[in-house]
């Protein structure tokens, strides 16, 4: 008996086909058609799953297919994800390739619960940084955001109006595994997160083509939140009832502005380099 004989039998993988509702839940969250209720997200392949292990992330189901499992690393890996998932199928070749969305898959898949963050833990530094999305629509700029933030280091991200499910496979896959390392809270009402930054001593800025400062001259320096708007509608009103600064990202060319992605990965870097990196250095 083989390696994976022997993880197939000790976590008893239960063989199924592809009109087995597991198999159509897998389809309904890749669809983003149906209510998502335990929030889980789909995690297909080895890098993302030992993203999921290397940050403890909950595992309802793993689906695992021997013909598709071709590596020792990918065999370990199914066995310490099989240890601690609450069910564990087996499908052939060809079921898997119909749930897949790779066209060499690792054999495995997983569906994965989103961490869960209590902002009564979140005590940010002095120098932190941190992005606000007001209405932002698009998943994959979400993705891009929070991968973004990770590379910064943007200390958490908070959502305002969201309009975008954050299991959507497309927010997933563009985060690069980043919705597993970014701290991210969600608000109520835009009131509810103003009065948490007031309290927290944060200075706001709003991300507005119509400022006249530059995001270049701001000196930054301590906490700052960085609010970014919807694609189409911009930042809401109630934001600019606050006596908070604007900030803008000079545009030479024909085009008004940036997709919001970018315009946020310009803005977190020079407010992070500012605050945490400039200090340090002025130290050594």
């Amino acid at each position: 008996m083989d390696k994976l004989e022997v993880i197939l039998e000790k976590y008893s993988f239960r063989p199924i086909g592809e009109q087995n509702p597991k198999i159509k839940q897998v389809r309904a969250i890749s669809s983003n058609t149906k209510p998502n209720p335990h929030k889980l997200f789909i995690a297909e392949g080895i890098w993302i799953l030992s993203m999921c292990e290397k940050f403890h992330t909950p595992i309802d189901t793993l689906i695992l297919c021997p013909e598709h499992i071709r590596t020792p690393e990918a065999a370990a890996l199914a066995e310490k994800i099989a240890a601690r998932a609450g069910e564990c199928y087996s499908v052939s070749a060809k079921t898997f390739e119909k749930i897949s969305e790779r066209d060499r898959p690792d054999g495995l898949l997983a569906l994965a619960q989103l961490p869960v963050h209590d902002l009564k833990d979140f005590h940010p530094a002095n120098d932190a940084v941190l992005l606000i999305l007001d209405g932002v629509e698009i998943p994959g700029n979400v993705g891009t955001m929070l991968r973004m933030a990770d590379g910064a280091g943007v200390d958490g991200i908070f959502f305002c109006n969201r309009k975008t499910r954050m299991t959507h496979p497309k927010l997933i896959k563009g985060s690069q595994g980043a919705i597993l390392s970014v701290p991210f809270f969600e608000f109520e009402s835009v009131d509810e997160c103003r009065t948490w930054l007031k309290k927290n001593g944060f200075t706001v800025y709003l991300a507005d083509t119509r400022a006249e400062l530059f995001y270049y001259d701001e000196p930054f320096g301590s906490k700052t939140a960085l609010v970014m708007g919807s694609e189409r509608y911009g930042i809401s009103r109630e934001w600019y009832d606050g006596t908070y600064k604007m900030i803008a990202i000079p545009m030479e060319g024909s085009c008004d502005s940036l997709n919001v992605g970018v315009a946020a990965t310009v803005l977190a870097y020079e407010a992070v380099k500012k605050n945490k990196f400039l200090p340090r250095a002025k130290k050594l």
